[in-house]
């Protein structure tokens, strides 16, 4: 900045503080007025770009107003633009220049926006956007996004990523019900940390292609849509909506999220797995308050240390009737006494007919019908035939794949005894004699053939 620029700062900033308390209440409409023309002097300067000797882009520099009065959104693209502009030496992954970490400032100030905050071009990484408040303005397109990770034109080399490393984090986005929060698109590692996304009406943040996107410590006024793989959302509270986490790419962990987002009962979903044949996702250590989880033709999923408050439960969801590779186990479900079951299936658009693997087991279950995969029954009786119903627990119908069976018998006589049906998830056991004693069955409706 040189001396010219500086001294006509100061001088702003002193008339600014001479009105910042009219005297007189009827001024306050010409005080408004006055601020707004300096605030629009003040911006006209930085039509010349600001000299940095750091690498810290600082938006009010820019004539970005922090008080929400004035719209800033020219003045943060052009700090944008100046950050992501410097020669840099080095790259990330092909085609995409390393920034070394430089970092755009909101200074902990509320700015209203009228346009989406973009990148002028791709290619570009390692570059970090923190510290304040975007409020979208009355202006705002309703199908934008408040920051937008996708591109106008491609400067990169690279074929498949826009951007690589960047980071959104200690962020407030305000999307004063105009559109969505975050969209990262074919972008390679970027970092959503300590955000608090709200007022939406798409996506809280919206995932498209793309490696490895993280979302952390972060709360969501409604929900979180990931289609690229290998993400992780972590430590994020998503708090209203229909749909908590919608997730329709391969690889994922979901972890330490709590969803209170609309209730199962009046039709919402914490987490949607929108990937049939595909699912390759992991749910730990999270806790769905009133609302659960929907699979669609689940293959490698894994729901483990959770706990299911409110009547939640758990869907396996037949697209085309398979289910593989699927571990419910060691969750903590509780309910109200309704007879709802833990796990339930969908199978309106045909029955689950390729089930291999899948292990629903070890839940413990309060004011709710508990459902697995693996059961074990015990019944006495005096005669020759025991019939062993586990339609109760077991989660498939029809569907037994293994059988262990013991008689213990309370006299001396030794029977032969042999299994005779396992049809309609019965046992039928037959001995050939008439005895008084217990028979003890296993099943298992998960064994691979």
């Amino acid at each position: 900045m040189n001396l010219r620029l500086l001294a006509t700062f100061i001088i702003l900033n002193h008339v600014f503080i001479g009105y910042s308390s009219p005297a007189n209440p009827s001024t306050s409409d010409d005080h408004q007025l006055h601020i707004r023309k300096l605030q629009e002097f003040k911006s006209s300067f930085w039509q010349t770009k600001p000299v940095s000797t750091s690498r810290l882009y600082s938006v009010s520099l820019y004539g970005a107003d922090p008080t929400g009065k004035i719209d800033s959104t020219d003045a943060i693209l052009r700090a944008i633009s100046d950050a992501v502009s410097e020669e840099r030496v080095g790259l990330l992954m092909d085609g995409i220049t390393n920034h070394g970490g430089v970092q755009i400032s909101l200074e902990g100030g509320i700015y209203k926006i009228s346009r989406p905050m973009k990148f002028p071009v791709a290619g570009v990484g390692n570059i970090v956007i923190s510290g304040g408040t975007l409020k979208a303005s009355q202006n705002f397109s309703t199908n934008g996004y408040l920051i937008d990770l996708t591109t106008f034109s491609s400067s990169s080399s690279n074929k498949n990523y826009n951007y690589e490393y960047i980071t959104l984090k200690d962020i407030m986005l305000d999307c004063n019900y105009r559109g969505g929060g975050i969209r990262v698109v074919n972008s390679l590692r970027t970092s959503i940390d300590n955000c608090y996304i709200t007022h939406f009406t798409t996506n809280g943040i919206l995932v498209q292609g793309g490696h490895e996107t993280y979302i952390r410590n972060s709360f969501l006024g409604q929900h979180i849509t990931a289609a690229g793989n290998d993400n992780a959302v972590t430590d994020v509270v998503i708090f209203s909506a229909g749909i908590g986490i919608m997730v329709s790419g391969q690889a994922n962990v979901i972890t330490g999220v709590h969803c209170y987002n609309k209730a199962t009962g009046f039709g919402g979903t914490g987490i949607y797995l929108k990937l049939p044949g595909l699912t390759q996702t992991r749910i730990v250590n999270s806790y769905f308050d009133y609302t659960g989880i929907v699979a669609e033709d689940p293959v490698q999923l894994h729901v483990s240390g959770c706990f299911f408050l409110g009547d939640a439960f758990i869907v396996l969801k037949s697209v085309h009737g398979v289910v593989k590779g699927v571990n419910i186990v060691d969750n903590m479900f509780s309910g109200s006494n309704r007879g709802i079951d833990i796990v339930q299936l969908d199978q309106k658009a045909g029955v689950f007919n390729n089930i291999e693997q899948v292990v629903v087991n070890n839940n413990n279950v309060r004011g709710m019908n508990l459902k697995a995969t693996i059961a074990k029954l015990a019944m006495k009786g005096n005669g020759t035939l025991w019939s062993v119903d586990f339609n109760r627990i077991l989660v498939f119908p029809r569907h037994i794949k293994f059988v262990q069976y013991t008689l213990m018998t309370e006299s001396n006589v030794f029977p032969n005894y042999v299994l005779r049906n396992i049809s309609n998830n019965k046992v039928l056991i037959e001995s050939n004699v008439a005895v008084e004693g217990t028979i003890s069955v296993t099943v298992d409706q998960g064994l691979s053939i």
